[in-house]
């Protein structure tokens, strides 16, 4: 069996919200044109849970979603450089998590969110993507 892993995603709300998105049921998550962010979307697997984060505006970790179909190429570019991986919402938060909240967490103080603040997508460790969990409801 294998183990889930954690990842957050960033999403401008006027480009894609988390509203649209429950709105959608599922959607591919594309223009990922970063190398490190493509690489952890190749990581992904079918299951593993994703932190939907709301870039620019709000700035707020509003809901969570799942791995539903893993890695394929882009299909809003010829270059196969670049891939999607289909995401469905799971649910979403009874409080969003703002980016000030998550800084002044000493136990969030490494995660990519803070050290690499222009990474569309990024791992999370079990216990970060519990506390935020846990600070969202």
């Amino acid at each position: 069996m294998k183990n889930t892993q954690y990842w957050l995603v960033k999403s401008e709300p006027f480009k894609y919200s988390w509203e649209k998105f429950n709105e959608d049921g599922r959607t591919f998550w594309d223009g990922v044109r970063n190398y490190q962010a493509r690489n952890n979307l190749r990581d992904m697997k079918e299951g593993d849970l994703v932190l939907f984060y709301h870039s620019n505006e709000g700035k707020n970790v509003v809901g969570v979603a799942k791995v539903v179909k893993e890695s394929y190429q882009d299909p809003t570019t010829e270059d196969t450089n670049w891939v999607v991986v289909d995401l469905s919402p799971v649910h979403s938060l009874k409080n969003p998590v703002s980016l000030e909240q998550i800084k002044a967490e000493e136990t969030l103080k490494d995660i990519s969110l803070v050290r690499q603040g222009r990474l569309s997508v990024m791992p999370l460790k079990a216990e970060e993507f519990d506390k935020i969990l846990e600070m969202g409801s």
